[in-house]
């Protein structure tokens, strides 16, 4: 399958979450059925855009987005923020960043949550912010994630999941991000990993890297995530892990300065085209994700 074909399947085919009544008891959870998207043209190469867009700023070599231009889904149960073009939030100017394709910001209702649904060719991970998730999938685990918590899946040839609420009495916040992976058709997989998160106190913890043998989860691309909580004034450098890759930002909680742009609590911005980045904590206990990823799909 070519790249265009590749990407659009990400957004219309399996991949993407789709509520119908085919996938047995997810309209219990009152989702209609998203209507299928007819999407522009999308272009050969994987990378930041372009276009003009009225709801972010694109420099010379990064992109703001402030967390009010963000899509939104309110269905009842489910109250998703969406960075980048998912289900019936589509936007032609933030379809992705590099292979970076889904960054979404779910709170889920007590005891609710997405029924039984597929997934191939897809990187999927979960960091939950506060709650409790409770997994199952069509490979037979089962399983609870925490706030600490990593978890990840490797769709490849296909694998179908679900994923809940498991508290009856609070909502339940979680990160859900999509990286386009650099094998298609592999064996899927899951893993979930427990992490000390005193270990990202003033220094950027490492959570996900392409190796196995790696702090963190690993998957199949040239991808590194670090999670930071920082003390006010807190100065970290971020040296590029690799050459062509660039770094979406996510600030989780709080106030930082990222390459000298200001951002808030639930901003983001994609930066390219450097070896190294420098945060500053403006406010106490700021939270941020850094998201390295290839800014190209692989040939």
């Amino acid at each position: 399958m070519d790249r265009k074909n590749f990407l659009r399947k990400g957004l219309l085919g399996t991949s993407m979450f789709v509520a119908s009544s085919a996938l047995g008891k997810v309209l219990v959870n009152s989702i209609d059925e998203l209507k299928t998207l007819d999407p522009a043209p999308i272009p050969d190469i994987t990378g930041f855009n372009h276009i003009p867009n009225t709801q972010s700023t694109i420099m010379e070599n990064m992109i703001l987005h402030k967390a009010d231009t963000r899509g939104s889904a309110q269905h009842g149960w489910l109250h998703a923020k969406h960075s980048f073009s998912f289900a019936n939030y589509y936007n032609p100017e933030r379809m992705h960043f590099g292979v970076l394709r889904v960054l979404n910001d779910d709170k889920i209702d007590a005891g609710m949550g997405f029924g039984t649904h597929p997934h191939d060719n897809m990187e999927i991970i979960t960091i939950p912010l506060s709650g409790t998730v409770e997994h199952k999938d069509s490979m037979g685990n089962t399983g609870s994630i925490n706030p600490g918590d990593i978890q990840v899946m490797s769709a490849g040839t296909g694998i179908q999941h679900s994923e809940h609420n498991k508290l009856k009495d609070q909502s339940l916040e979680l990160l859900q991000i999509w990286v386009i992976p650099n094998k298609k058709n592999v064996t899927p997989r899951y893993d979930q990993v427990s992490l000390n998160m005193a270990d990202r106190h003033n220094k950027l913890q490492q959570i996900l890297s392409p190796s196995a043998d790696d702090e963190g989860v690993w998957i199949h691309q040239d991808a590194w995530f670090h999670l930071g909580k920082l003390d006010k004034d807190v100065v970290l450098d971020y040296n590029i892990h690799k050459s062509g890759n660039g770094v979406y930002a996510f600030v989780i909680n709080g106030d930082v300065e990222l390459a000298g742009q200001i951002l808030n609590t639930r901003d983001g911005m994609g930066i390219w085209d450097t070896d190294s980045l420098q945060l500053k904590a403006l406010s106490q206990d700021a939270e941020i994700l850094l998201i390295e990823v290839p800014m190209a799909m692989n040939a």
